[in-house]
């Protein structure tokens, strides 16, 4: 009799009823199908990557993340019934590759395996893999059951991730979030592999940490999950500076290190370069007038790399949010560039990348029109204190091997278009919470 995990208890017992083929069989019906690290060589043994963003991590915004240093790029999450039904309005509004978008994963929240694997069917050929999302923490998906709430379903977990292991040509990969003890994680995560999953990444955060709860991810569980499979593991969570980069790989000694949030804010990120926000917004509409853009992802982009500007040139939020063509993106480029460049010669001390100053809780004190990270706990001085001392206490905890602290602590209807509103309200929320 074969033995495997169990899906239920991660635990060794007879191999479930869904895992219709042994190893030797599925190795044996794709033998060209990449698994684990030569998945990973094969993608150039990614160490910065571009997590999956709704609505954000669209194919122009990939591509202007690997001028800057993206290894490997994620789509946003697809709905899976909704990709593979028939429904080419959908896949063709969301999807999109060219010859540069190499490696890419794309992602597919579901609960059926069988749409699952109808809708991965679709992108193979185009992408190097296909994840499976179990990390969005939205209402939405605890109503659709997908997500971070199919935690509680093991058994579905593990048939939907054998459905494509099974019968998919190329290989599948997992996004995970963690559980608040440590070896359900760990059990969780290796249930994951057992299943078939050839990447694991890891957001290093509870289902219920989200919005004004988000806190910090913990890299002490990330690092067990780690150590206890055999496949690549990526880390997600607490990214803000480059440098954070490699402290996280150091402290969990994980294959790669996914942004999303700072990444929206500061494209850059993995390069390291310190670049004006007027720059990077062109660099980006440039794309765009070569790559079809819905004007919502445009304009939400946008709103997220002069975050810090808008508040002091409030005239152009509205023109920003009455934009809807590229026309008026560019003129609304031209306009906040002109404004941003006197600003900056307006500085009394030239701006030096080199020799830039951090506040009382180690942020840096970037001038508005630089990209930089956005502070999710700005107006909360204790959280923005723990945070820049908790990460560097994870990496005390990890190389000591004691436990770092944890804080305790998509919005995607079938045929929801975005809006686009000023605030980018669904954006925001889905972008900020569902970073899977």
């Amino acid at each position: 009799m074969t033995v495997a995990t169990d899906p239920v208890s991660g635990t060794s017992a007879k191999r479930p009823a869904h895992f219709t083929l042994a190893d030797d069989e599925i190795a044996a019906k794709f033998p060209n199908r990449l698994r684990g690290f030569d998945l990973y060589r094969k993608m150039g043994s990614p160490k910065h990557i571009v997590a999956p963003m709704v609505d954000q991590s669209e194919l122009a915004w990939r591509m202007l993340s690997r001028n800057y240093g993206a290894d490997l790029c994620y789509t946003p999450m697809f709905h899976a019934k909704m990709f593979g039904d028939e429904n080419p309005k959908y896949r063709d509004e969301q999807w999109q590759t060219n010859e540069t978008d190499k490696p890419v994963i794309v992602q597919f929240c579901a609960n059926d395996p069988d749409a699952l694997l109808a809708a991965a069917k679709l992108v193979v050929g185009q992408a190097d893999a296909v994840d499976l999302n179990l990390g969005c923490p939205q209402h939405i998906a605890r109503r659709g059951h997908y997500g971070s709430y199919l935690m509680e379903d093991w058994e579905l977990v593990s048939r939907l991730i054998r459905k494509l292991h099974e019968n998919l040509d190329i290989p599948v990969t997992a996004k995970i979030r963690v559980f608040p003890e440590l070896d359900k994680t760990v059990a969780y995560a290796k249930m994951v592999e057992a299943a078939g999953a050839q990447i694991i990444t890891v957001h290093g955060r509870l289902r219920e940490q989200k919005g004004h709860k988000t806190g910090l991810a913990d890299w002490a569980k990330i690092k067990a999950v780690k150590d206890a499979v055999s496949v690549p593991v990526f880390a997600n969570g607490n990214i803000l500076y480059f440098e954070d980069i490699q402290r996280c790989i150091d402290a969990t000694n994980v294959d790669g290190v996914m942004s999303a949030e700072t990444n929206l804010y500061n494209p850059a990120l993995f390069s390291g370069k310190v670049v004006p926000t007027w720059q990077m917004a062109e660099e980006y509409l440039e794309i765009c007038n070569n790559v079809s853009t819905k004007s919502a992802f445009i304009r939400a982009h946008l709103f997220k790399l002069f975050r810090y500007s808008l508040p002091v040139h409030v005239d152009l939020r509205q023109r920003l949010a009455e934009a809807r063509d590229m026309d008026e993106y560019w003129q609304f480029a031209r306009d906040i560039k002109c404004r941003l460049k006197a600003d900056a010669d307006a500085e009394s001390t030239p701006f030096d990348p080199d020799a830039v100053l951090t506040d009382e809780f180690g942020y840096r004190k970037y001038p508005h029109w630089i990209c930089q990270p956005a502070l999710r706990f700005e107006h909360d001085k204790e959280h923005s204190k723990s945070k820049r001392l908790l990460n560097e206490a994870q990496v005390d905890a990890t190389e000591t091997g004691n436990t770092s602290p944890t804080d305790q602590q998509h919005d995607l209807k079938e045929g929801n278009e975005d809006t686009g509103n000023s605030g980018a309200k669904r954006q925001k929320t889905v972008v900020d919470n569902c970073i899977a």
